[in-house]
């Protein structure tokens, strides 16, 4: 059964639920039904390991209650799940000595919910799933980037999507700019449903050669998530991507910590992120940061934080920020200033608008950066439009072959020999001081449309309906001639 297929069969079933209200408690559903699945799917490749032991009770295995298309339905399997399952993986988050499978387990049920009131349509939901995918066979592996892929098109539908969600050409071009390297680590402060975490393993996997490599990997991504749901898709998407225990995904809102906490061993060699942005943190977030950088608005505490983390001297980054932040004042020229005083900002690739369409149609940029500057000067990138194209839509979107231009113009690992072009252009950071920090620089090759004056306009506009109206006259008297005379 085709994948699109595959879930409007599942959603179809639970629209006939009445305890289903809307797509995204449908999607909420969806999710935590398929990780069982996949973790029971990973669980027979485990057990082929001799010191593997499941954290969960015989009974609560996905083989031993929904395997069977004959199983419990109906009264007993809503009461089974309500009663018996879910408080026994929600008690996983907390118990002491449970395995690092089990604290898995535990942060994806822990702010789960099982909406679903007919046991009969859940069986009829189960059954689908059990019979349609085989997460142990690689082409049905490698089919929940489509399962992906559909659920985030719908969640978007639901209107909540645009708050995790970057497309697929971005994160991958970010990732392959910073060219993460085995062994360093890798984090993503607001990591939604993982896509710049899993584009960084893919990225990683070439330089693995033997268990060590693996181990080393798996222990190197990192990535904090507030939200249950994406949080549950991204560890769901780790565990597909070869992340087999991804504890390091954590189910927490990054800014609540304050930023004086974070030691020296806490630091990381590479961020690489979308942070949210538009959005106010709660009261009381702010006071985790220090003065110079005491806000409400989300995106100015991520940027605060992610200067903070990285390593220094090795440290890099690649953060997706909207043009607000290049122009704006108060707390942002404090980060600014900062940045450009003790990190190397020293590319800004700015991307048109609709590139985060349907979900905003702010443009943003993406600045990298390393700490360790001063800056000297900033490269700027226009992104241009592919020809025909006044702006991207779901059906049209961006792709990994349009940034073939910046991947040429970048000048390898070094950003050696680069030159301006229509597209690129280099602002010293003096000009940028005396600007008060403002980094929203304009193409200076764009070519300038002069308007004119209106009052000249109008009077070329009048001088051409006078000529017209003398032709239109003209050609009348040639035809009434021609004509006769009449």
């Amino acid at each position: 059964m085709p994948i699109g297929t595959l879930i409007k069969t599942i959603q179809d079933i639970m629209r006939k639920d009445v305890g289903v209200d809307g797509d995204a408690q449908r999607i909420s559903q969806i999710v935590w039904l398929l990780f069982l699945k996949i973790f029971n799917d990973k669980e027979e490749e485990w057990s082929f390991t001799p010191e593997y032991k499941s954290p969960l009770q015989s009974r609560f295995r996905w083989q031993n209650w929904a395997k069977d298309p004959e199983g419990i339905t109906g009264d007993e399997l809503i009461d089974f799940v309500n009663n018996d399952l879910f408080p026994s993986l929600k008690r996983l988050a907390n118990i002491a000595g449970v395995s690092p499978h089990g604290r898995v387990i535990g942060s994806v049920f822990e702010d789960a919910y099982n909406y679903m009131k007919s046991g009969t349509l859940l069986r009829q939901v189960i059954n689908t799933i059990e019979a349609e995918v085989d997460f142990n066979s690689s082409t049905d592996r490698h089919l929940f980037n489509d399962i992906y892929e559909k659920i985030l098109a719908d969640l978007q539908s639901a209107g909540n999507a645009g708050e995790y969600y970057t497309p697929r050409a971005v994160t991958e071009f970010m990732v392959e700019r910073l060219n993460p390297q085995l062994g360093e680590t890798v984090l993503d402060p607001a990591c939604g449903t993982g896509g710049f975490l899993t584009n960084t393993i893919e990225h990683l996997k070439g330089q693995v050669n033997n268990a060590d490599d693996l181990k080393s990997l798996q222990e190197s991504i990192h990535g904090v998530e507030k939200k249950p749901l994406p949080h549950m898709l991204a560890l769901t998407n780790m565990m597909l991507h070869g992340i087999d225990v991804p504890t390091n995904i954590r189910h927490d809102n990054t800014l609540s910590r304050p930023l004086k906490d974070y030691g020296p061993k806490e630091r990381v060699d590479i961020i690489v992120t979308n942070p949210p942005f538009g959005g106010m943190e709660e009261d009381g977030i702010e006071n985790n940061f220090p003065k110079k950088y005491q806000t409400r608005e989300t995106a100015d505490l991520f940027m605060a934080l992610i200067m903070h983390r990285l390593k220094q001297n090795t440290g890099r980054a690649a953060v997706v920020l909207p043009d607000g932040f290049l122009f704006g004042e108060g707390v942002k020229t404090n980060l600014k200033r900062e940045l450009l005083e003790e990190f190397n900002l020293h590319t800004i690739v700015r991307l048109p608008k609709g590139v985060f369409s349907p979900y905003t149609s702010i443009s943003t940029n993406i600045l990298f950066f390393e700490k360790g500057g001063p800056t000297k000067d900033i490269w700027f990138f226009e992104h241009p439009y592919p020809e025909g194209y006044k702006s991207y839509s779901r059906s049209k979107p961006l792709t990994i072959q349009e940034f073939e231009r910046e991947q040429a113009w970048w000048g390898g690992t070094e950003r050696k020999g680069r030159k301006g072009t229509e597209y690129a252009w280099k602002v010293s950071v003096e000009e940028i001081a005396a600007r008060n920090y403002n980094l929203d620089c304009k193409n200076p090759h764009e070519v300038a449309v002069n308007h004119r004056d209106p009052e000249e306009l109008m009077e070329e506009y009048l001088d051409i309906t006078r000529k017209l109206e003398a032709a239109q006259a003209a050609l009348k008297q040639e035809l009434m001639l021609a004509l006769g005379g009449n």
